[in-house]
């Protein structure tokens, strides 16, 4: 049987996945801001999303019609270089940059998972 470590060292491989894992080091997020923020389907967000809940990196829960996901910090304290990772390494990444450009201008801007869904969010400047 496989070492947890050497799972999450196989989950870490995933660009999409460390994409989200950048984003969630910020604070908790709907799969639908995660969508959003990082281009990518419904399917292929819940896809990773259920990788990385499967080996413990990211927890859940739901509220309403929404599920939440966050870093699950237990895991990131026993493996403190995935925190080293998302601090350090992720900043040398353009792709990396861009998803924390929208994060940021999406807080910024105040806006709601409701408004994501209806398109009403640009992140152009």
């Amino acid at each position: 049987m496989e070492s947890n470590l050497v799972r999450v060292l196989k989950t870490l491989s995933d660009e999409t996945r460390l994409r989200i894992l950048n984003l969630l080091q910020f604070g908790v997020l709907c799969v639908c801001e995660l969508e959003i923020l990082l281009d990518i389907s419904q399917s292929n967000a819940s896809r990773h999303l259920n990788k990385l809940t499967s080996v413990g990196l990211v927890e859940y829960y739901k509220a309403a019609k929404y599920v939440y996901y966050k870093l699950n910090d237990d895991i990131t304290g026993e493996y403190p270089f995935i925190k080293e990772i998302l601090v350090t390494e992720t900043k040398k990444l353009d792709k990396y940059q861009e998803d924390n450009r929208r994060l940021t201008k999406y807080k910024d801007d105040g806006y709601t998972c409701d408004e994501l869904k209806d398109g009403k969010v640009c992140f152009e400047d």
